[in-house]
């Protein structure tokens, strides 16, 4: 009974944990993409204060972002456990663990800028921006298009939120770096997908038990 009651309270986990994914990480984008403008037409990279505490709070907001997508994705993974493809959610899974690694290796670039920017170096600037445009938002990609094949075969997803859900992973991976803020586009469908998980759960309502 204890493990059934476990299985019934994993949709509001993976509700919660995403809808917290996608606003640290939305916040964490906004902030550094304020604080560090991709500006490719110069080579000095200065930080006010303003702009070195926003790095500052991004970076802190990003391991917790980080710490509930792998929440997010595991609570994702049990409620498709019994008719899993195991091809598909090995991509799922694969993609999901490589877009945390990339995450982090993004966010530890990010940070030496608060050092560079006492010598001008554009480098902890670039890196940042190239493992989170071009390779973090591609393993997005992989993972949102994974997870809308997972809820279309098993059903778990209203079939708008399919198509959302593939065009949101093609505009991942198609436009990457060449459109400024396209990474919002991975936040914004978490959150979309999450209070759909938590707005099915609570308009079904909670099942009986069975008697013992």
């Amino acid at each position: 009974m204890e493990r059934k009651h476990e299985r019934l309270a994993t949709p509001r986990a993976a509700g919660v944990a995403g809808v917290v994914f996608a606003i640290l990480m939305a916040v964490a984008i906004v902030l550094v993409r304020t604080a560090l403008p991709d500006g490719a037409d110069g080579d000095e990279v200065t930080l006010d204060a303003a702009q070195r505490g926003a790095v500052r709070t991004a970076l802190e907001l990003l391991p917790f972002a980080g710490i509930a997508f792998l929440w997010f994705m595991g609570a994702l993974r049990e409620q498709a456990r019994e008719g899993e493809d195991r091809f598909v959610s090995t991509v799922f899974l694969g993609s999901g663990l490589v877009f945390v690694a990339t995450l982090f290796g993004a966010a530890a670039a990010a940070g030496t800028v608060l050092d560079e920017s006492q010598q001008g170096s554009p480098f902890g600037r670039d890196f940042a921006y190239t493992l989170l445009t071009t390779y973090a938002m591609r393993m997005a990609a992989v993972f949102v298009i994974t997870t809308s094949t997972i809820g279309r075969r098993l059903g778990a997803l209203p079939r708008p939120l399919v198509v959302v859900g593939y065009l949101a992973g093609l505009t991942l991976l198609v436009v990457g770096a060449d459109v400024p803020w396209s990474e919002l586009v991975f936040p914004a469908w978490a959150l979309v997908v999450s209070l759909d998980i938590l707005w099915g759960r609570r308009t079904a309502g909670p099942r009986p038990t069975a008697p013992s």
